[in-house]
Order: C-alpha cells, then structure tokens, then sequence
C-alpha cells in the first residue's frame, strides 16, 4: 500500500508539473497569427535596445496590434533569466517588488485603414509590476490570464550598473578574415567590490541585438587592478555582413524607395523591386542596422492610423539553392528562421519570393540562407560580409555573486563602428 500510495503520489507530482509548464520560449516570439508588429525599446529613444536601470525613472514602451480588432483579456508576467535566457527558477517575491502578473488596458481601435485592428500599449516597470533586482527578463503576454495561451514573448534588460564595459571595434586578427569580420575587443572596468571578477563574471555581445549572434565570454585574456581584457584573437569576431536592405512604405498612396508598385482596393498590395546578390559589392547606404520604424504620411496618428499592407519580396539568387532555404528576416519578424519568414520558389518566374503583412513605415532586411544537409545558417551567403559594415555591437556583463541563487546584470554598454 505504501509503495502503491508513492506510486501515486509520484505521478500526481508529475502531472502538476506536466501542468505548470507553458508552450512559451525564451525568444522575441509572437504565437498567434493575429498579432502582428510588436515593439519593446526604452522610451528615451524609439526602436532603442530594451534596456533600462534599476530603480531608475526610465521605461520600457511594449506596443502590439490585434488584426481581429474588438478588445480582449490579455494579461503579463515577468519571469527572471540567466545569461543564456534559461529560468533562473525565482519565485516572483525574490524579483519582484509588488504584483506577479496583470491585465493590459490601454488599448486604442484603429481608424481610416483598410484592416481593422486593436493597438495595445504597456509601459514597464509600472504600480503593479516592478523589478527588484537586474538580470535578463522575458515579458510574456497571454490570454484570458491562461498562461497555457501565450500570445507574445519579449526579451528586456534591467541593469545596475556596478561596471563600465568599454568596446573597440577592430579588423579580424584572423589573417584570411581581415576585409571581411570585425573583430570587438572588451575591457572592463570595476571597483573592488567584487571578489573574484575573473571567476564569476560573464561577457555577452551582441551584432545589432540579433539574438543568434550573441558570443558569451567567461575567461578574460588579461586580468589588471580594476580592469578585465577580452582579447583572445578568437573570441568575439564577427562577421561584418552587409548594409541592410530596406524599402519605405510609409504612403501607400505613392511609390518611395524600392517600391515597385502598389495596389489599393478591399486591401493594401506592396510590390518591392527584385533583390539579386551583393556579395560581390559592399553596399554603400545608410540603414538602421535591422530596426523598422512605424510611420504613417497618409495619416496623423502612427499608431492607429497606420494602415497594413500585404508586402511581396523576390529574390533572384546567382546560384544553385538546391537543398538551401532562404528566408527574409530583420527586427520586425525577430530574425526567427520560421515557416512564415521561408521564401517558396515560384517556377514561372524562376524566383524566390515571400508576402508578409506589414504595418506602414520604414523596413531594414536582409536574406538569410539555411543549408538543409548541414543545418549551417549563413546570413552572408547571399549579402556578402565586408569590415566596412556599419553595425552596432552591445556588450552585457553578469555577475554571480558566490552564494547567490541568480546572476545579475552589472553592466551594459554599446558602440557602432
């Protein structure tokens, strides 16, 4: 009877934890096909890194459409994470000072557009829901306060800065590597008041806020009084890429950068120019390294005024793309390499093409190839990668106090070459 009883209780045990987990990731993700151009940046600074200090009077702006308009119960946590975005298994008291979760009610309808929609607005830390401590936190969103039905997940960042992170961006110190990476050097500068910097401090960077490329750093190459040095030759070297490609739709009444054509009826259709290659060609434009940014010259309100449009892109790669996927990514889709971001070749025109819904604005983008045999994901393939890039680089430094049960974000810093 006993063992039967711990049988029993083994199993109920396993079904309550089967029950207390939830369908969400610890990625910038949208789960729901309705919700589209999600926005998080610290209210200083419109598309900025979601990053703001502890116990500080900065904000978090977090903003979201609902194509299916109406209103609806959408409710918000916060969870703590380690550096590599895995629960730090806190309980809420431990990093939160007030309330565990909440219900979005700022929310406005949409008017003058083609697509109805609801826009919704959070702003964070606020009354209800503030942090207590630093680190890494993922925002989840979800409906009729069931976190079984999760709608968004967000990555921010809460820093106290205890640390003055400094960059150099740099050519390659690999020799073959030289006119095409860029190589980011970290130093960091600390008080004596950690013990054993070398030992329990962790280095992150970052290309552009783009969460595949984060290099994380636990060894420093030099160790000086009040100075850490990151500067293996093999560490932190990137990539350089290319300029981002964009187009601007912010009329939908007239053609503006690379917009072939428009169609206006029951609904908005944006035709871009053909892509083709450029890795033979350093592209020599301005761009705003991925970001998109929504803007409305048809209208006044940017927010509820702007209209959605279905937005076509056609690639003509200048090689075989057998057993390759190519996908269309930037901020706006979370660079994520999922089956609405694939392009599917059209045999008609012998191209590579994808149609995503787009709000009006201004779109940074770029093409990403995936090798289905190896699994490489390579974003160079069809852009090229020069040192001359111009890209931001940010660079997050955690600490792990011995004795402590999480890691806390004592540093952040960014630079652009």
């Amino acid at each position: 009877m006993k063992k039967l009883a711990g049988l029993l209780l083994l199993i109920t045990t396993g079904i309550q934890l089967g029950m207390a987990q939830t369908p969400f990731t610890a990625e910038n993700k949208i789960y729901r096909p309705e919700i589209k151009t999600v926005l998080c940046y610290n209210e200083q600074k419109e598309q900025s890194i979601p990053v703001i200090n502890l116990k500080s009077a900065e904000r978090l702006i977090f903003s979201f459409d609902d194509l299916e308009g109406g209103s609806k119960n959408y409710w918000y946590t916060i969870e703590h994470h380690t550096n590599d975005w895995k629960p730090s298994n806190l309980s809420p008291i431990d990093y939160l000072e007030s309330f565990s979760e909440d219900r979005i009610l700022d929310y406005e309808y949409s008017s003058n557009t083609l697509q109805k929609y609801s826009h919704y607005r959070l702003t964070l830390p606020n009354q209800q829901i503030s942090p207590k401590i630093s680190g890494n936190y993922l925002l989840k969103v979800y409906l009729d306060n069931d976190i079984k039905q999760p709608v968004i997940s967000q990555r921010f960042y809460v820093v106290e800065n205890r640390v003055n992170p400094g960059l150099a961006i740099l050519p390659s110190m690999q020799v073959p590597l030289r006119s095409s990476n860029q190589k980011v050097n970290v130093n960091v500068f600390y008080s004596g008041s950690i013990q054993n910097p070398a030992a329990d401090i962790k280095v992150v960077v970052l290309q552009n806020n783009i969460p595949y490329t984060a290099q994380t750093t636990t060894k420093p190459s030099a160790i000086k009084p009040g100075e850490l040095s990151y500067k293996d030759p093999y560490t932190n070297d990137f990539s350089g890429g290319n300029e981002f490609r964009k187009f601007d739709i912010r009329s939908l009444r007239t053609k503006a950068e690379h917009v072939q054509n428009i169609q206006r009826d029951t609904i908005n259709v944006v035709s871009l120019f053909p892509d083709v290659e450029t890795t033979g060609k350093y592209a020599r434009i301005f761009d705003e390294n991925g970001n998109f940014f929504i803007r409305n010259q048809d209208g006044r309100d940017e927010n509820t005024e702007s209209d959605y449009a279905y937005v076509t892109f056609t690639m003509s790669p200048g090689r075989n793309m057998e057993n390759k996927e190519i996908y269309v990514v930037g901020r706006f889709n979370n660079y994520l390499l999922s089956a609405d971001n694939k392009m599917q070749y059209d045999l008609a025109s012998r191209k590579f093409m994808i149609t995503l819904k787009l709000k009006q604005g201004l779109y940074d983008y770029k093409y990403v190839v995936k090798d289905l045999k190896s699994g490489v994901i390579d974003d160079t393939a069809l852009e090229g990668s020069y040192f001359e890039t111009d890209n931001s680089y940010q660079v997050f430094v955690y600490y792990k106090n011995p004795g402590s049960r999480w890691q806390e974000l004592i540093g952040y810093s960014q630079t652009s070459r």
